[in-house]
């Protein structure tokens, strides 16, 4: 049996989690408070993913906005953000090999495919599954919190990277190197729970000069801000960011799985 992440103890408050697809490894340190946050994950098989859904559906952010898509979500998170949307990927999934997911994914049709989660860059066997998936010419996207290093993802896949607010209670674990490591073909999404988030994420924004990186999205945490609210505050920027909604809430009911 394999950890699927490799955990040791790293200091006296917090372990390290080898997330590595490649040497040097990859190492997320984590408090040992929040050590059973990765539980799920912990005790998997070599070869195999824990999967909390596979399913098809409209494409609900992203500049692929629209577009049918065929979701893969994986189990577990180190991160714990005041507005998740999806904790019941924390804790619940099935052990799957990946013929079984790249099978799944086939059966389900179409050429856009997403690797979310959770936190999928915490599962090691995450990097041959989206090899696979770009291999057999699928559009490959990863959602990511942008804690996790992106160097090892395969250059293929377009990475669509977050990037954690203040009011998102979690925005010390940004991996700011990672902003360095964006290309033309990827994104990077913000949400934002407040006018000072906005503000906070305007000077990232602008420090880093992402957009001339890649494409920028600013969305709201759903029913923190009114995305009319926010258009204002885009417009004043000046800046030119991308106003994202989340077009499956709009859709379907919000609280809905599996759309």
């Amino acid at each position: 049996m394999s950890s699927g992440s490799t955990i040791s103890d790293s200091r006296d408050d917090s372990i390290a989690v080898d997330v590595g697809a490649t040497t040097p490894a990859v190492i997320v340190p984590i408090p040992l408070l929040h050590r059973h946050r990765l539980r799920p994950i912990e005790r998997k098989p070599d070869g195999t993913l824990v999967v909390h859904e596979i399913y098809r559906s409209i494409q609900g952010e992203s500049t692929f906005a629209g577009l049918p898509c065929v979701f893969v979500r994986l189990t577990g998170c180190h991160l714990r953000c005041g507005y998740c949307d999806t904790p019941h990927a924390f804790l619940e999934g099935s052990i799957r090999s990946l013929d079984q997911i790249v099978e799944g994914v086939h059966e389900l049709g179409g050429d856009l495919v997403e690797i979310t989660g959770g936190e999928p860059l915490l599962q090691l066997e995450v990097h041959p599954l989206m090899t696979r998936l770009a291999d057999a010419g699928k559009t490959v996207l990863l959602e990511t919190s942008g804690a996790i290093d992106i160097v090892p993802v395969d250059p293929r896949v377009r990475v669509i990277l977050d990037i954690k607010t203040p009011g998102s209670g979690e925005a010390a674990a940004n991996l700011w190197s990672n902003l360095d490591r964006l290309r033309p073909t990827d994104e990077v999404k913000v949400v934002l729970c407040d006018r000072g988030d906005f503000d906070w994420a305007v000077d990232i924004v602008r420090r880093h000069r992402l957009v001339d990186r890649c494409p920028v999205l600013f969305s709201t945490a759903f029913g923190a801000v009114s995305p009319t609210e926010l258009a204002g505050w885009i417009l004043e920027s000046g800046l030119p960011i991308r106003l994202q909604v989340q077009l499956h809430k709009i859709l379907w009911d919000p609280a809905a799985r599996g759309v």
